[in-house]
């Protein structure tokens, strides 16, 4: 009986160059994006100087560009939140960095602890609320890059359009 495995019988991998997927320099795929989200929650050497709060309005600020997306750090004081949008023709990776934050949409409520990820195509439709009692900071990819937000009421009827990242 041979016990050799079948990649010692093809050979090396690595030695068939044209075999490999070339490494992307930015992401192209959704799961590519989440993992982009990950990569910059990991590095909070990155994120964490930058971040403000403001009790007046939510903080942003953009944190990186490449062809096509953005990625916006956001703060949360508690009680802030985004009010019912979607994010027009983009679509979207949020990240929980820090804090505790809650996203409600048509299909109910889900509590977001750091590290949790939502991924979501155009025209969902949801609000995002800190209800805890301590700030909260997020990361958020949209692809392509952000360029309307409309508004919802509480049924979900499209209202004004104001482009603020969430």
């Amino acid at each position: 009986m041979n016990s050799d495995s079948d990649l010692q019988i093809a050979g090396d991998l690595l030695e068939v160059p044209h075999l490999l997927q070339p490494t992307r320099e930015h992401p192209a795929t959704v799961a590519e994006f989440a993992g982009l989200a990950r990569a910059l929650a990991a590095d909070r050497a990155q994120w964490a100087p930058l971040v403000q709060y403001d009790a007046g309005s939510r903080w942003y600020h953009r944190l990186r560009t490449g062809p096509g997306y953005e990625v916006w750090l956001l703060s949360w004081v508690p009680g802030q939140g985004s009010g019912s949008h979607d994010h027009g023709r983009s679509s979207g990776v949020l990240t929980v960095l820090a804090g505790e934050l809650t996203e409600r949409s048509e299909s109910g409520s889900r509590a977001l602890a750091p590290g949790a990820q939502r991924v979501f195509a155009p025209g969902y439709v949801h609000e995002v609320v800190n209800d805890a009692i301590e700030p909260a900071v997020s990361l958020h990819i949209y692809y392509p890059g952000l360029t309307e937000m409309p508004m919802h009421s509480a049924r979900c009827a499209p209202a004004a359009q104001d482009v603020v990242p969430v």
